[in-house]
């Protein structure tokens, strides 16, 4: 008889002793995972107002102060003689504590739980004079306010559970993107697209995991899930998935962070050029004297709504020269530090036949950064070469020439394939955190895969489940040291 944990559970509960396993499961995924500390920073929040700019510092036309907490209503009625309407923008005098006038403009009354926070909230709309927003915010902290600690409004409602973890890092990460494409992809992160993914994938797992502490709970309903075949499907189905969330995540965490290209080869093989022309402007003194460059230079382009770290290295080379000893130490720093190197030729000085890997011996570079290398062949202006794209032993190799643009297009399209740009933006925005949780999850679905194929025993699967779980609740924070919690909101700007 093979029944599914369903009827089982619906079975059990005729029982006189229920599974304590079972009902452990099912009463954990009727709240968060929240712990103690942060109950008790729930119940601080219902006790303190906080004020704070919620605009950029410096002048504007308009400046906004918020506020956040359980004496707005009172705020409101000492500031702007009234208690708005609810969402309402009230033009209103507003004054301090000795009836100074502070300024004329809009107050904004958000009552809880229908406020960003969850709380009563305020906002006062100015003008934007850093000594109007200062007179306003002395005046409130006055009336019993305190000033908010970075990122505490998006904590406050992480914590009244009107966003989670990955919608409040989103929030952060719309106000940093640094494109119209992280931009987009950072709002649809914000509007619960990534979140949505992960708890889809969460209830997958949750069900399989009821599935399982049933049949060990209820051996006399004959259940061997070891044999079933239903269970290795939904593994099967459940690992698809996580790998698709994972190739998207490192698509939003590429739209967040890009890549560092460092241009490294030997002296005046036209590193500098390159940057140049990469960056549109005249970044670096460029001369026919070898050693010109002896300092890291950057710069920051975007290729399609994806940034780009360009670095131009010192030429790698034996030098008695002390100064250019250390452009080169420098060097291989940042080559240290870059997902990609583009190793430039001298084509007027350098020849590279069809044996690449010997090439790359007589370069003085570790083994180690070979894989990250393309081979540059510039000058073919001064060369009998033509422009082209050719793949060697694993390695591409472009020639062109800065000088004369010959092959820069095809540069170009490298470029694009090293930031996987050919296939449309990512669908939410990404953190290196995010990836790591992934990796985590997969590490833990991998050993439950091994404990059914070696049918091990079945509290061994449930652990492994319960493992993966726990990974990817951290992304949405429903499973999340405080200590995380403490670091991810004070990345956050003032405000937010």
């Amino acid at each position: 008889m093979n029944k599914d944990a369903h009827s089982i559970l619906s079975c059990d509960e005729a029982c006189a002793q229920p599974s304590s396993a079972v009902y452990a499961l099912v009463h954990e995924q009727r709240g968060k995972h929240t712990t103690k500390s942060q109950l008790e920073r729930r119940r601080a929040y219902t006790e303190d107002t906080i004020v704070a700019p919620a605009t950029a510092q410096g002048r504007g036309g308009i400046g906004v102060v918020r506020v956040s907490g359980p004496i707005c209503a009172a705020i409101a009625k000492a500031i702007a003689g009234v208690l708005p309407r609810e969402r309402l923008a009230t033009v209103r005098p507003f004054y301090d504590s000795n009836q100074n006038l502070i300024d004329k403009g809009l107050v904004v009354y958000f009552k809880a739980p229908h406020s960003f926070t969850g709380e009563d909230v305020l906002e006062f709309h100015l003008h934007g004079s850093p000594v109007l927003l200062d007179l306003m915010i002395q005046a409130i902290l006055h009336l019993g306010a305190r000033l908010a600690r970075p990122g505490e409004f998006s904590e406050r409602a992480f914590y009244n559970e009107k966003i989670d973890l990955a919608q409040a890092e989103a929030i952060a990460d719309l106000i940093a993107a640094g494109s119209a494409t992280a931009a987009r992809s950072a709002l649809k992160s914000l509007e619960g697209e990534f979140s949505r993914l992960i708890n889809a994938l969460v209830d997958k797992v949750v069900h399989l995991r009821m599935y399982v502490e049933a049949a060990i709970d209820f051996p006399d309903e004959e259940i061997d899930f070891i044999a079933d075949k239903k269970v290795a499907d939904m593994l099967e189905d459940i690992a698809a998935e996580l790998e698709a969330i994972s190739q998207q995540a490192e698509k939003g965490v590429l739209l967040q962070e890009g890549i560092t290209i460092a241009l490294a080869g030997k002296p005046n093989a036209g590193k500098s050029s390159l940057l140049n022309y990469l960056s549109g402007k005249d970044s670096a003194i460029v001369t026919p004297i070898p050693g010109t460059t002896r300092d890291i230079l950057q710069e920051y382009i975007q290729i399609e709504g994806v940034p780009l770290h360009i670095i131009d290295t010192a030429g790698i080379r034996d030098s008695d020269d002390i100064v250019e000893q250390e452009g080169i130490r420098r060097a291989l720093l940042a080559l240290d530090k870059a997902q990609q190197i583009l190793w430039l030729i001298d084509g007027e000085q350098e020849t590279l036949d069809d044996d690449i890997s010997a090439y790359l011996k007589t370069i003085p570079l570790d083994q180690k950064y070979h894989d990250r290398i393309t081979l540059i062949y510039n000058k073919i202006d001064l060369s009998t070469q033509t422009a082209r794209s050719k793949q060697q032993d694993g390695h591409t190799i472009l020639y062109l020439s800065i000088k004369t643009g010959q092959g820069l297009d095809l540069l170009q399209q490298h470029l694009k394939s090293i930031l996987n740009l050919n296939d449309n933006e990512a669908s939410f925005i990404a953190r290196r955190r995010h990836l790591a949780a992934l990796a985590a999850a997969k590490e833990a679905l991998t050993k439950a895969k091994e404990a059914l194929h070696a049918r091990l025993a079945g509290e061994l699967l449930a652990e492994d489940l319960k493992e993966m779980q726990n990974n990817l609740s951290e992304i949405t924070g429903q499973f999340t040291a405080d200590e995380l919690l403490g670091k991810i909101f004070s990345e956050f700007c003032i405000g937010k």
